[in-house]
């Protein structure tokens, strides 16, 4: 009979296993409560809301008026309640987005045309206008608007989507990276491949057509750029196994010789004459779910898919496996019977080839600039640390380094809404992904010990 085991252990297990993850919601729900301020009464959600509460009070008799002022949101807030209302079967008299004046004089045409108006639809801003006890037959007893609420900056919705979009190009190219520091090797020069895929691409592209480039080049161009980066990380993998270079300066050399290169391919300039069709290749996709429309930035789904066959093959497959070993003693698993100079010359490969990935979304988001992905390199393997990745090799997990990318961009994020200079940003930086590699040598320590 196995003895139970004490409950020391089963927290250590537990903290090993999905302590990056409480971490992660300790910091969404610190930065939550940091952020939370008053909002108003603005977009899709209320102006569907009002159309309810005026359904409700006044029936489908009723002569309805959507008022709101000219910022962001307030289009929103009345589509939605223009839909909501007419599918309610409620009459809008007039919707009006504009200055006082116009909203007044809009109101009055409104009053003459229909005779009355029974409530106006408002967002908080509009709600709160004196115009409306000018106007015979109106009032702003009649204005119909969502309370405000108090709700965390940090945690909204669009926020959220936009610390994944963050995420997306350096998580992708996270996961090369996972790889060859599972092998116990480095590699610096991932940012550099991200300039040198993107102006690859970017001038592949020019030269078929630039903005008039059809699908057929666009296609070759994104291979360029990607088999330019692959093959910077496989010149990278043979000099460290045929000739036994260590990681670090092979990685070093290749960071200078492929941004030097990228500067050369561009003369130093950006190409930013690319099709529209290339740049929808990092804008969204409208994917319902559940009734709901959800826009998700296609490098999110892509870093989705990426993550999810990574984990795949890393848990489920003899190469997974193989990788793992050579990081774990790479003399034993070669005696083992372990290709050691295949697995890692296909390691930095991958690892070549995702950050040409990232490069082309970069590229189709930004431009062909020489100068994207400068430090790139150190975000990268932060997110890989921080994940639970040791620097000593022969551990780590895929979903770790999501998690780990996911919490760099979440404490990126709350700072910059927080409004905390660059400077100490890069102070805090510093001291989580010292504070990951202290506690990964001192679980080392105590496995040892």
């Amino acid at each position: 009979m196995t003895s139970p085991k004490p409950k020391s252990h089963v927290w250590t297990t537990l903290l090993n296993e999905y302590g990056m993850v409480l971490v992660l919601l300790f910091l969404v729900i610190t930065f939550s409560a940091m952020t939370l301020q008053q909002m108003d009464s603005t977009g899709a959600e209320a102006g569907r809301e009002v159309a309810r509460l005026i359904a409700d009070q006044h029936g489908t008799s009723a002569v309805v008026a959507v008022v709101t002022a000219t910022k962001g949101g307030d289009e929103e807030f009345a589509v939605a309640a223009n839909s909501a209302l007419q599918e309610a079967g409620v009459t809008v008299a007039v919707t009006i987005s504009g200055s006082p004046p116009q909203v007044k004089q809009a109101l009055e045409a409104a009053v003459v045309k229909h005779g009355r108006i029974d409530a106006i639809a408002a967002t908080g801003d509009s709600a709160g206008l004196t115009l409306f006890d000018r106007i015979e037959g109106v009032g702003s007893e009649k204005c119909v608007s969502v309370e405000p609420s108090k709700w965390p900056k940090f945690a909204k919705a669009e926020n959220i989507l936009n610390v994944a979009n963050q995420t997306a190009v350096y998580a992708i190219v996270a996961i090369g990276m996972t790889l060859v520091i599972i092998t116990a090797g480095i590699d610096l020069s991932v940012g550099s491949l991200i300039a040198l895929s993107a102006v690859t691409t970017a001038a592949v592209i020019q030269m078929n057509g630039g903005g008039d480039a059809g699908t057929g080049a666009i296609v070759v161009s994104c291979i360029a750029g990607l088999l330019a980066a692959a093959a910077a990380g496989f010149f990278s993998g043979t000099m460290i196994t045929a000739f036994r270079v260590p990681p670090f300066i092979v990685t070093l050399s290749v960071m200078l010789m492929a941004r030097g290169l990228a500067r050369r391919i561009t003369d130093e300039e950006s190409i930013s004459d690319l099709p529209q069709k290339f740049r929808s290749i990092a804008g969204s996709t409208e994917l319902n779910l559940l009734g709901y429309e959800f826009g998700l930035p296609n490098p999110v789904i892509l870093m989705i898919v990426l993550y999810a066959i990574a984990h795949l093959i890393m848990t489920k497959t003899i190469f997974g496996r193989y990788v793992y070993a050579v990081g774990g003693n790479a003399e034993a698993a070669r005696l083992s019977g372990v290709g050691v100079k295949k697995i890692t010359l296909i390691v930095y490969t991958l690892c070549g080839a995702l950050a040409g990935l990232g490069g082309i979304l970069q590229a189709s988001k930004l431009s062909g600039d020489p100068k994207l992905g400068v430090m790139f390199e150190l975000d990268v393997i932060a997110a890989v640390v921080v994940g639970g990745t040791s620097l000593m090799g022969g551990q780590g997990r895929i979903f770790g380094t999501l998690i780990g990318a996911l919490i760099i961009a979440v404490i990126k994020n709350g700072m910059n809404l927080m409004k905390i200079g660059s400077s100490d940003q890069q102070i805090v930086l510093g001291a989580v992904i010292l504070i990951a590699v202290l506690i990964d040598t001192l679980k080392r320590r105590g496995e040892g010990a």
